[in-house]
């Protein structure tokens, strides 16, 4: 591989660990804002939603598009890849209930309590599984092992920029 495509994979690798980041920092500012109520709850849940948007966003592209292309020039990191995607499953069903109880017709109090607990759990979840990612993807990234400089698919708007 040519050194200029093992930068761009090196480049990826920053770039996903930036977007962690930022979904990391997303989900603290609505976790801080149900706890201590510094917005409205409409402002509140209009966040949450934006958030588990951008989040399903960035796994679909990780699933369709960079790990596809991961596992056509890296086969041995099949297993690593299937618990990426299990865990992204698993990320999903809690994305869907926080959904759901934020589509409810103005919830508050309770239901307010219920979203937070939810985004507890799945900020825990999230912490865990993109540590493992970031580990053992941005490994394959870094070594040059990915023919990063030519994506088959516009995965990198996804997964880095959670489509927009």
């Amino acid at each position: 591989m040519a050194s200029r495509d093992g930068e761009r994979a090196v480049a990826l690798s920053r770039q996903l660990a930036q977007a962690h980041q930022e979904l990391r920092r997303q989900i603290r500012e609505i976790r801080a804002g149900l706890g201590h109520r510094r917005l409205g709850d409409d402002v509140l849940l209009t966040h949450c939603l934006a958030f588990c948007t951008a989040l399903t966003s960035h796994h679909q592209g990780e699933d369709t598009g960079m790990f596809a292309q991961l596992l056509r020039e890296r086969p041995d990191l099949a297993a690593t890849v299937a618990n990426l995607v299990e865990d992204h499953g698993l990320i999903a069903s809690i994305l869907s209930r926080v959904s759901e109880l934020a589509g409810r017709a103005a919830p508050r109090g309770s239901a307010l309590e219920e979203i937070g607990r939810e985004l507890d759990g799945l900020a825990a979840i999230m912490e865990s599984h993109f540590g493992y990612e970031e580990r053992t993807i941005s490994e394959a990234l870094d070594a040059g092992k990915l023919d990063a400089a030519k994506p088959d698919t516009d995965w990198p708007d996804l997964v880095f920029g959670f489509g927009r």
